[in-house]
């Protein structure tokens, strides 16, 4: 924090506080963080290592005693100064970055749970986290997939040795809503762990604090940076669990700030023993997308539910898959827990006689590629690409038809998106 005061500091952040979401994304890096020189953005830390003129404090910083950093796999700079700012806009008490979302869930996981550890999770997880669980089974971690759009299939499965549910707050690609306000009051009331992956629905769009959620883990390559040029993850502590009865915590990471101590084990063992630093280069990427993080979520928003309504109304389109949609099964929980906007992910089935592979290759605007949360829209078939290594029975149970394309949606002008699948449709009978 260089020579700003302490009071100044306290000042400072209830001013940024008590701010509108975008003003205070835009200000975050300045006021949280006091780059030097006077400059906007936090500079990119390239050094691996750290000098200290007197050892004492190499040896306090080691122990914990004192802020600081001493090699760069476990901290830098940059990435301490965007970790500050995602904790802010989550309205948590800390956060911790990694190389990409996958390493942000799995050392969360890896860094919490032990062997004979029940955890519960959606039954509609995003392909590669859902695998992650068969490694997690393989480690003697005990897994209950439920329905979470009910608390009450949640409820079914809870056992005396469960330590955490985990849940997308909307599923990908069928776009289920779960149901997390009363998952959250269920996980208060039985003492475990509430963990969110918040990537399809970052702030401004949802609070995962007010849901009572423990932990949000979110991969910041998709809508916080914005712009399909970074990797990036990280879990944000949101402050409302105690850690102190939670069983899992190693003696050595008991650290004085009883609050922290989640965050210390993730930190310790997810990252520093693992290895998945996010680079100082790659933080500073995250940190200047993250400024126009509520405008093109309003643009991304927009869109979809203009063209999820389009494609709707559509003869050549079978069904769409979208919780702005007053025929989703979800859309009043999606109503309530949203703010700004539906997300920006949505789903749809074409009438029977469509070739999937066909109609992709006759859009002439929208990109072929495995990505979501981009500027541009893009759009895949699912059970052929990203969730082909669960097989057709898996896929089902998951609500994915063989047939389904997803669609993450850009920023483009909104009559040309429609345009694009207007006439992609129209090469396709009468």
């Amino acid at each position: 924090m260089g020579s700003v005061s302490f009071e100044l500091l306290v000042v400072e952040l209830h001013v940024v506080s008590k701010q509108g979401f975008t003003t205070r994304q835009v200000h975050a890096d300045r006021l949280l963080n006091h780059p030097e020189h006077g400059a906007i953005h936090t500079g990119t830390t390239n050094s691996v290592l750290f000098a200290f003129e007197d050892v004492q404090g190499l040896i306090d910083v080691f122990q914990g005693k004192q802020a600081g950093h001493v090699y760069s796999r476990s901290s830098s700079g940059s990435v301490v100064a965007l970790q500050t700012m995602l904790s802010e806009l989550e309205s948590g008490i800390g956060g911790v970055c990694f190389a990409t979302g996958m390493a942000a869930i799995s050392s969360t996981f890896l860094s919490l749970l032990k062997a004979g550890d029940h955890i519960i999770v959606s039954q509609y997880l995003f392909g590669n986290t859902r695998c992650l669980m068969d490694t997690l089974c393989d480690l003697g971690i005990q897994i209950s997939f439920a329905d979470v759009t009910s608390v009450e299939e949640v409820k079914a499965v809870y056992q005396p040795n469960t330590r955490m549910v985990f849940t997308e707050t909307v599923a990908n690609p069928v776009t289920q809503v779960a149901d997390v306000r009363a998952i959250g009051q269920f996980c208060a009331e039985k003492n475990v762990l509430f963990i969110l992956d918040n990537t399809m629905t970052p702030p401004p769009l949802f609070s995962a604090q007010e849901t009572g959620a423990s932990l949000v883990v979110t991969s910041l390559t998709k809508y916080v940076s914005g712009h399909g040029n970074v990797l990036g993850g990280v879990v944000v502590d949101l402050g409302n669990y105690d850690w102190q009865s939670y069983p899992n915590i190693s003696d050595g990471y008991k650290v004085a700030d009883t609050t922290q101590w989640g965050l210390t084990q993730i930190k310790k063992k997810g990252l520093r023993d693992m290895g998945a630093t996010l680079a100082p280069g790659s933080a500073h990427a995250i940190a200047t997308g993250l400024e126009t993080l509520a405008l093109r979520m309003a643009r991304n928003c927009h869109n979809a539910m203009e063209l999820a309504t389009f494609l709707h109304n559509h003869p050549k389109v079978a069904h769409v898959y979208y919780p702005g949609l007053a025929d989703h099964p979800q859309h009043f929980i999606a109503r309530d827990i949203l703010d700004n906007g539906y997300g920006a992910i949505l789903s749809l089935d074409l009438a029977e006689d469509i070739d999937v592979r066909e109609f992709l290759n006759a859009l002439a605007l929208v990109i072929s590629a495995t990505h979501l949360g981009d500027n541009r829209t893009l759009a895949l078939p699912v059970a052929s690409t990203i969730f082909f290594e669960n097989g057709p029975q898996e896929r089902a149970k998951m609500g994915i038809s063989e047939g389904m394309i997803r669609l993450s949606i850009g920023i483009e002008d909104t009559q040309d998106l429609i345009a694009d699948f207007a006439q992609a449709l129209d090469q396709f009978g009468n």
